[in-house]
């Protein structure tokens, strides 16, 4: 197929990796922060085996930069999370959750500090540019906030570290989990870190030229050749096993950091003011109504995930929704993450899903799915 063949028009941007996505084999693409993503090379039980035995290249432009600099950068980034940023260190990544004045979710983002008074938001698929220019307008803070041109490829999968030490050398193996570093491939200027979305050893590459999409695509691709590297997709059964959340699918504007049990990303005693602390506090005290868990549900294996939110029923009520549902061909299992009332958020507990094909039986089961130690990531 031709690069030209896909279109919705100008107003849906193209990734710097666009066409040699289509010359290695993309036949679809969906639209994440108004840009095309490549969502299919084929059959994606494939990808995800790529992807656990040997590595996969992934075009993930689509995580758009925001970028926040001046002297008041690290105080006006502290305001958008209620994750505790005190720490951080220069070089270091963190998950932040972005919350409203209601503590609700607005994204999930990677947060990059690439020096004292410049970070990078690398985001999930929301608006986060407009509301930290307009978080910004009333703040009285001295800030700059853009979108920079910056596209991050993700290198992912167990042979991902043989790969970038053949790019780049014997040192990047001391980049620890979570960590980035500056650097240059063949004079392209880069933002390594040592993250990703596959709960699977992985690197993001972030290029800062976007002009030279093609050139580093191809070289990482020749690099990666005698390791089994494959171009792919990020993988949603991958995801699901490792608990990842898909936002506007798994969290959205009107769920809070609680009902996910992420907790740990909320710090309410610290004494910076951030967006959402009193509504959090409130949330806390007073106790959630719904909670995520993990499910894994009885029928014949999903033919692909979940394209609507499927009811969860219990003696005839209706306590919830499946909000990403998959088939795990290594667990042999339909798996999936759900919302449920916080009554029926117990493990063991046997619940009915109404399927496309009609109603089956489910049983709320620990989340991840896969892996709970990352024990392979974090090695």
């Amino acid at each position: 197929m031709h690069a030209d063949e896909f279109g919705f028009g100008t107003q849906i941007r193209k990734s710097p990796y666009f066409d040699a996505t289509v010359r290695w084999g993309a036949r679809g693409f969906s639209v994440y922060n108004h840009m095309y993503i490549p969502r299919d090379f084929g059959d994606p039980e494939q990808n995800f085996w790529n992807l656990v035995n040997d590595a996969i290249l992934c075009d993930v432009a689509v995580e758009r930069q925001v970028e926040i600099t001046g002297p008041d950068a690290a105080r006006f980034v502290q305001m958008l999370t209620p994750r505790d940023l005190s720490k951080m260190a220069v070089g270091q990544c963190k998950y932040i959750l972005i919350t409203n004045a209601e503590g609700g979710i607005l994204n999930d983002p990677i947060l990059l500090r690439l020096a004292e008074n410049h970070f990078w938001i690398s985001l999930a698929d929301s608006d986060i540019l407009l509301w930290a220019q307009g978080v910004a307008v009333h703040s009285g803070m001295d800030v700059a906030i853009r979108e920079p041109d910056v596209s991050p490829l993700q290198l992912q999968g167990p042979k991902s570290g043989q790969i970038m030490q053949a790019l780049f050398g014997d040192e990047i193996l001391s980049l620890k989990y979570y960590w980035l570093r500056e650097l240059e491939l063949d004079g392209i200027p880069l933002i390594v870190s040592r993250t990703g979305w596959s709960s699977e050893l992985g690197y993001e590459i972030y290029l800062r030229d976007g002009s030279k999409g093609d050139a580093l695509w191809e070289r990482i691709m020749a690099a990666g050749m005698e390791f089994g590297l494959k171009p792919g997709h990020t993988s949603s059964i991958r995801r699901i096993e490792g608990g990842m959340l898909s936002y506007h699918a798994d969290a959205d504007i009107h769920t809070n950091p609680y009902e996910l049990g992420l907790d740990r990303l909320v710090n309410l005693e610290m004494e910076a003011e951030f967006i959402g602390k009193a509504a959090l506090r409130r949330i806390r005290d007073k106790g959630v109504t719904r909670m995520q868990v993990g499910l894994v549900i009885e029928a014949a294996p999903l033919k692909g995930p979940n394209t609507t939110f499927w009811p969860i029923n219990r003696d005839g009520a209706e306590i919830g929704k499946v909000t990403s549902a998959v088939y795990s061909p290594r667990l042999g299992r339909n798996i999936a993450l759900a919302m449920v009332a916080v009554e029926h958020a117990h493990v063991g507990m046997q619940v009915e899903v109404v399927l496309p094909a009609g109603p089956t039986v489910a049983t709320v089961v620990e989340r991840p799915f896969f892996d709970p130690k990352k024990s392979l990531v974090a090695a």
